[in-house]
């Protein structure tokens, strides 16, 4: 079994250099002959189905799944799929005393069974267009894009491993994270992709677990905050609604007053009538 922490230390602290990127299609049926590997890579399947062999191991691979090979590996390959294959490859460099240590767990073959996340593939997309920027600034742009996606990846498929469904300290730790950006933007798009899932199964287990849908859990929250701050203080309406992420005072009395009864200003009067 992959050890997922052990990859997330390699290629956050680990010397290596992305080196090349491809996106490839193949039609269906293709075989690919054995032929020995000659670099680190991986291959991301975006859709379509392949048999990939290699050292005598056979890994069925699908749209989403995640392949590692090291060098001078015997490899050969099929489509297994009616429709066309379309995969991208991504090849690395490891540094030297990596490369020769054979217990290094980028010198084994393995496979990774994150969600298919639609934002691993724009990652994707980005890193093959931005692969040859020259100079150092293009150099750190592709080593963030490998990480953004290497951390999707490690993350999506210790998610699934982890048991059939998410944990439940994956929706916790999304809770967390919605309470502490509650007054910044948030879609559902957004949340599911900071927990490395995707959007249809983030919200089912967030309402599985929390018996709100992602947004509405947003939202709630948002009222929660607001109206301890009218409970506080005299603060203008329109601040208040900024404070707690909405720019249009407007939007924010119609969420206010679907969520409590009563607008904000009528809120407010009737704690400090309470109060006095």
């Amino acid at each position: 079994m992959t050890d997922v922490e052990r990859l997330a230390e390699i290629f956050a602290n680990d010397s290596y250099d992305v080196d090349s990127v491809y996106r490839l299609v193949i039609q269906p049926k293709s075989v690919l002959h054995e032929f020995r590997t000659a670099k680190y890579g991986f291959l991301f399947i975006i859709r379509g189905s392949v048999r990939i062999g290699v050292n005598g191991t056979n890994y069925e691979l699908q749209p989403g799944y995640v392949f590692h090979a090291a060098p001078d590996m015997q490899m050969e390959a099929k489509v297994t799929s009616e429709s066309e294959l379309e995969y991208y490859s991504v090849f690395y460099r490891l540094d030297k005393g990596c490369a020769e240590d054979s217990n290094h767990e980028c010198n084994s073959h393995f496979k990774l069974e994150p969600e298919a996340i639609p934002r691993v593939i724009e990652l994707l997309t980005m890193l093959h267009l931005n692969i040859h920027t020259p100079g150092g600034i293009g150099k750190l742009r592709v080593k963030e894009l490998f990480l953004s996606i290497m951390y999707q990846v490690l993350v999506g498929h210790k998610n699934r491993e982890s048991s059939s469904s998410p944990n439940i300290e994956v929706i916790e730790e999304a809770i967390a994270y919605i309470k502490r950006n509650y007054m910044n933007p948030l879609t559902l798009e957004e949340l599911a992709v900071s927990h490395a899932m995707n959007p249809k199964s983030f919200s089912y287990y967030f309402y599985k677990y929390t018996g709100f849908r992602p947004i509405d859990f947003v939202i709630h929250y948002r009222m929660e905050r607001a109206s301890e701050l009218l409970k506080m203080g005299n603060f203008p309406i329109s601040d208040i609604a900024v404070s707690v992420g909405y720019a249009n005072p407007l939007y924010f009395s119609r969420a206010f007053k679907k969520k409590f009864g009563a607008s904000p200003s009528a809120y407010a009067d009737k704690v400090n009538h309470r109060n006095r």
